[in-house]
């Protein structure tokens, strides 16, 4: 798969085209993966974001519909309110333009954001208002026969630097969690 940076639609960029995902959501199934929301996913998830110090920690499964967070770990009273004072929760599902996890599976690379509003391309994406992202850390879940399943991301609402040990660290935790998922569904 070919990578198409994002177009420019007036200020903003559009997420990249996701080409693989039919064949990922089927690669998936076959793994017992992306339809329902794993346990063990889950407290992967709260070990990276307790690793990180970040408030948010996801394994994401993006397919041609949206996203998927098969493992998801959010505090339980989230820390950005609305105007209104509600708070803002982050849920199990998020539409493919959202977030940050689509440019990882489409660069195929991992990706290192200190501070989201320092960068134009990812700066208007709705999490960055809806959910008060301001921090992101993502790599992509490359498995043995090449294809990227998703992704294992990190987000906070703060800035933060992320040097290489972030990088070093989000990577060797994508690759320990493809090890374990083609071993089978996480128990």
């Amino acid at each position: 798969m070919s990578y198409d940076p994002p177009r420019p639609v007036g200020r903003l960029l559009l997420t990249p085209q996701d080409t693989e995902a039919p064949a990922r959501a089927r690669r998936l199934r076959g793994l017992g993966l992306g339809e329902r929301p794993e346990p063990a996913l889950d407290t992967f998830a709260a070990r990276l974001a307790g690793r990180t110090g970040t408030t948010y920690a996801m394994v994401n499964f993006p397919d041609e519909n949206g996203q998927f967070f098969a493992g998801l770990h959010a505090p339980e009273a989230a820390p950005v309110l609305r105007e209104d004072g509600t708070r803002v929760e982050i849920g199990r599902f998020l539409p493919r333009d959202h977030g940050f996890c689509p440019h990882v599976v489409a660069r195929r690379k991992a990706l290192a954001l200190q501070d989201v509003r320092d960068f134009p391309r990812f700066a208007g994406n709705a999490v960055v208002d809806d959910l008060g992202i301001r921090s992101y850390l993502g790599a992509p879940l490359l498995d043995s026969t090449g294809m990227v399943l998703g992704t294992v991301c990190v987000a906070d609402v703060a800035p933060r630097t992320w040097g290489r040990e972030g990088l070093d660290a989000i990577k060797a935790a994508a690759a320990e969690l493809v090890v374990r998922l083609e071993g089978g569904p996480p128990h």
